[in-house]
């Protein structure tokens, strides 16, 4: 897209828009969205305090999640019966090929989510944007044997000229852009479409727990408010409700209670669709296909 004061998309006042269905019925689409992410120990990590290489204790805690954590949060979501889709560096399918064995025994989705998360697009060259973002694509489809059907960007961060190379790679939802609560579409200067996923800054264990400082016991009342709500509202017109998890976060011994009786209170609610991110994408588009006329 080309430098604007807007997305590629126009303003949708949610009070003004068509009802959308889920499944069933169902009032919410929920999804869960493990970051799966690499850190060189080689580079700097973004975001951390440390100024030197290598940075022990930050590249540590992160590869505790990748050790220990993801397999306790594997553990939780199987009991709900929830399929994580999972924004996975593709760094992670060479380093850590049991973490792709063991989502793959479980039918979990993958999304791209750059090489590592200690680079991001907005940092490098547009040759080096592309490189990057095909290469993911590609090596993700290589260890898991499909073509991510979503993006997340590491640190959400896009350019002007992420969208159209995504779209190149045969992307249909991208989740860098957290402004609504059901899905949309956006419309590129190529003609293609995508849709635009409901992912959380809110809803999200880093900033709640390395930003905000709560304790697990706070996240998890925060992951049910933002839920009744949501369940609330989906009455009238489906909502979509993203819980981001970092194993190294929500992984760790002491907090993964807390996301245990969040989704122990939203599975025990009747109209809960537990989906993956290219279900809901899909589902949506469906939607949106039946309202244009023949």
């Amino acid at each position: 897209m080309k430098p604007n004061s807007y997305g590629p998309f126009p303003y949708s006042p949610i009070i003004k828009r068509p009802r959308l269905n889920w499944p069933g019925g169902a009032r919410i689409a929920l999804w869960v969205i493990p970051n799966i992410e690499f850190f060189s120990l080689a580079d700097r990590i973004p975001g951390s305090s440390g100024a030197f290489v290598p940075d022990v204790p930050n590249w540590s805690k992160r590869d505790y999640g990748n050790r220990v954590g993801i397999f306790r949060m594997m553990d939780v979501l199987d009991r709900y019966g929830i399929r994580g889709t999972v924004a996975l560096n593709s760094s992670v399918c060479a380093q850590h090929p049991v973490i792709i064995e063991e989502g793959l025994r479980r039918n979990w989705e993958w999304m791209g989510h750059n090489e590592t998360n200690t680079i991001r697009l907005n940092d490098v060259t547009p040759k080096e944007e592309s490189r990057i973002i095909q290469n993911a694509f590609s090596t993700i489809e290589q260890a898991t044997g499909a073509r991510p059907a979503g993006w997340l960007g590491s640190g959400l961060q896009e350019t002007w000229g992420t969208l159209e190379l995504l779209a190149e790679q045969g992307c249909e939802y991208v989740s860098d852009w957290t402004n609504d609560d059901q899905p949309y579409l956006m419309t590129l200067e190529s003609g293609r479409s995508m849709v635009s996923l409901p992912y959380s800054l809110e809803i999200n264990d880093k900033p709640a727990y390395e930003h905000r400082l709560l304790t697990a016991a706070e996240f998890g009342e925060m992951i049910r408010r933002q839920f009744d709500v949501l369940y609330r509202e989906g009455a009238d017109s489906g909502r979509v409700m993203a819980i981001a998890l970092h194993p190294y976060l929500s992984g760790q011994p002491h907090r993964i209670g807390a996301l245990d009786e969040a989704l122990d209170y939203i599975c025990r609610h009747e109209g809960v669709w537990r989906a993956t991110g290219s279900e809901i994408a899909r589902h949506f588009l469906t939607q949106e296909a039946a309202r244009q006329p023949a």
